[in-house]
């Protein structure tokens, strides 16, 4: 980078804390909005490589239940806007079960906003699945909120539509962002027509089933059974495994209770955004992750691109063999990178907002 290159890089608006940050999704979204991440913590060691090559900030192995207040303080150098950003898992951890008993499904929420309340940053933000507000009739979330108000915060929350904000996807996922000083502007979409699997992988290298492109060990496709190729090759794109032969219709699907799930074994229409990718979207026979023309279930590649992820993101140094089971279960779990991002631009608007209204953050 020459020195005039250098002299016109931004300066961050902002300094980023990301608890439970996984392989860095949400801190990347935050980064492309105009953040600076300084830190990340997870309890998977595994996804060190991923937070730190693509996010250019500290990886700390922690569980966060036993995180102080203090050791996140000492990351802030006072001199930006705070953020202490995070998407709690509903999963409990074992150290987790041991030491809170009560809501062994969603306590970590409420440890996330206590500890937010007791690091004072100038903005939270969560994100988390929309079930949150239905859990134990919405206790947990009220517990949640009354917590990060009574600190002196002004709250919002929305359930986003992940496709109005350019994520190739079908996906619903709860955003809130408390501020200090000044109420947050609106979360609001950036799209006017969603993006689709077309858009979004209809370019990447041709592959067939349990192929790896040599030029990204992360475009892999899964091995497909000699009965699953058969019925992938009789799946129509946006249909269902009833368009299939009854020959090759499996067990299941001939149980009555098998009749009710017409999303498994099926393939994703081109113009469309894809389903919701899961922890398994790597698998044909896991929902409609088949590819909607190719025969085959989409790559590790694909599932990534479709949750935003830039095409680059990496994932594992290059040389480390690729686990289906492990990759897909980070990228099923990430916030989609373009909610995250706009989630940022929000921060940068009210941090803005406030400033003009002659409030100091």
């Amino acid at each position: 980078m020459t020195t005039s290159a250098r002299s016109k890089k931004k300066k961050p608006y902002g300094e980023v804390v990301d608890l439970f940050c996984g392989v860095g999704a949400l801190s990347h979204g935050l980064q492309r909005a105009g953040l600076k991440i300084i830190a990340g913590y997870d309890t998977d060691p595994r996804c060190q490589h991923a937070f730190e090559k693509n996010n250019h900030a500290s990886f700390h192995v922690r569980d966060v239940a036993k995180l102080t207040p203090d050791e996140i303080k000492g990351h802030f150098s006072g001199k930006l806007p705070s953020v202490l950003a995070g998407c709690a898992p509903c999963q409990p951890f074992s150290t987790y079960k041991q030491r809170y008993s009560e809501d062994p499904q969603w306590g970590l929420v409420t440890k996330f906003a206590k500890l937010a309340v007791e690091v004072e940053p100038d903005f939270v933000t969560m994100e988390n699945v929309p079930a949150l507000l239905r859990y134990k009739e919405g206790r947990v979330f009220r517990r949640f909120c009354n917590i990060i108000e009574k600190a002196g915060y002004e709250l919002t929350w929305t359930v986003a539509k992940c496709e109005d904000f350019g994520v190739p996807q079908k996906r619903r996922r709860l955003v809130v962002i408390a501020s200090k000083s000044g109420a947050p502007v609106a979360l609001r979409s950036t799209r006017s027509t969603a993006k689709t699997v077309r858009d979004a992988i209809g370019n990447l290298r041709q592959l067939e089933a349990g192929d790896i492109d040599p030029k990204d060990p992360l475009h892999a496709a899964s091995s497909l059974t000699a009965i699953n190729l058969k019925r992938i090759r009789a799946s129509k794109p946006g249909g269902t495994w009833r368009d299939w032969p009854k020959s090759l219709r499996a067990p299941c699907h001939k149980r009555p209770t098998g009749m009710t799930y017409p999303g498994v074994y099926a393939r994703m229409s081109w113009d469309e955004p894809s389903p919701t990718m899961t922890t398994q979207c790597y698998g044909y026979g896991n929902g409609r992750f088949g590819h909607p023309e190719q025969d085959r279930a989409i790559s590790l590649r694909e599932a990534a691109i479709l949750q935003s992820f830039p095409k680059s993101y990496e994932f594992l140094p290059r040389q480390e063999k690729i686990s289906f089971t492990e990759v897909g279960r980070w990228i099923g779990n990430a916030v989609p990178v373009k909610l995250a991002e706009a989630v940022g631009r929000v921060i940068i608007n009210t941090n803005s907002e406030n400033l003009k209204n002659g409030s100091t953050t």
